[in-house]
This record gives C-alpha cells, sequence and structure tokens, in this order.
C-alpha cells in the first residue's frame, strides 16, 4: 500500500515538470507570436491594452481585427467611442506603427522590415529561448530536488533515484527541442524577405 502511495507520488511529480514544461514552450510560442516578422497578423496586438471604461482591456475583446492583405490589419471595434482610446494605445504602444482612422475602422499598415531590425528581431527572439529554456533547465532542477528528497527520506533507492532523473532530463531534452524548433522557425520567419 506504501510502495503505492509512493508511486503515484513520483508519478505525479513527473507529471507535474512535463505539464510546467509544456506551459514554458506555450508561453514562449505566445511570445513569438507577438513579434513583428514584416507580415500582419492579429497576435501583433495581443499585448496592447486600451483603457476601458477604466479597466485594462485587450483590443481584441473590444474589436474585430481582420487581415485583408499580407501586410494590413483593419481593426473594426464594436463601441466606435474606442475608436480613438485604441488609436493612442496602439502609438503608445512598442509596435512602431501609426494607426490610420477613418472613423469607422482602424488600418495598420506593417511595413517592410529592415536588414538592421531583422537582425534586431533575431536577437530578441534568441533572448525569449534562452529565457524558455532556462525554466524549463530550472523545473529540471526543481523536479530532481524532490526526487532527491525522496530518496533522502528512504522513499526510493538509489538506482530509482537515477531513473527517475533520467525521465526528467528526457523530459527536459524533448521540450527544449521544441524551444529550438519554434526558434528556427521564427527566425526563418523574420529573415525571410
Amino acid at each position: 500500500m506504501l510502495e503505492r502511495m509512493l508511486e503515484v507520488i513520483l508519478l505525479t511529480l513527473l507529471s507535474d515538470a512535463e505539464k510546467s514544461m509544456q506551459k514554458t514552450v506555450e508561453v514562449v510560442d505566445k511570445e513569438f507570436a507577438s513579434l513583428r516578422a514584416g507580415r500582419a497578423t492579429p497576435a501583433l496586438l495581443d499585448k496592447i491594452m486600451v483603457q476601458y471604461y477604466g479597466a485594462p482591456t485587450p483590443i481584441n475583446q473590444m474589436a474585430n481585427i481582420n487581415v485583408p492583405e499580407a501586410r494590413l490589419l483593419v481593426i473594426q471595434p464594436w463601441d466606435k467611442n474606442t475608436l480613438p482610446d485604441i488609436e493612442k494605445a496602439i502609438l503608445k504602444s512598442d509596435l512602431g506603427i501609426t494607426p490610420a482612422s477613418d472613423g469607422n475602422v482602424i488600418r495598420l499598415a506593417v511595413p517592410q522590415l529592415t536588414k538592421e531590425r531583422r537582425t534586431e528581431l533575431v536577437k530578441v527572439i534568441k533572448k525569449k529561448a534562452e529565457e524558455g529554456r532556462v525554466a524549463i533547465r530550472n523545473l529540471r532542477r526543481e523536479a530532481n530536488d524532490g526526487l532527491k528528497n525522496q530518496q533522502k527520506n528512504g522513499d526510493i533507492s538509489e538506482d530509482d533515484l537515477r531513473r527517475l532523473q533520467d525521465e526528467v532530463q528526457k523530459l527536459t531534452d524533448k521540450y527544449i527541442k521544441e524551444i529550438d524548433a519554434l526558434f528556427v522557425a521564427k527566425e526563418k520567419e523574420i529573415m525571410t524577405i
């Protein structure tokens, strides 16, 4: 009975580590999506918050966002009175695009990226990818510390500890490879003219 309980605890520890690593990869993927790569995508506006009735609100919760052309975003607010607030929020953001409004919709023309800006963006995504890898390594350390505590308490043998640490390492390698693949894909997208 005690052995079965211990097995459940260890499986939970591994499962929790894997879920946390998966969430880290998802966060890195969202970070990459929010970076401008010369193409219009609604994800560019994800981090921009608009003051709407005193509360910061994402643009996608107050308007329809369409991509009629490869380099054009059209924002159509549900409440026309919010148009100036959305424009101000876009101007204050680090997006680097000037909104054009006709009183009904806001158009964002995404400019072609310069070579210098592309190189800069690659450095940014490289940094974000490394932050993701570090987060996954920290999760590995936490899982291994939990396993070592189980071994210190006499709950698992040294052989079990090594076997479980190998499992944690396999998870770590798997999710770091996923981050590397996301990085390579985003780098290719940014550098493609």
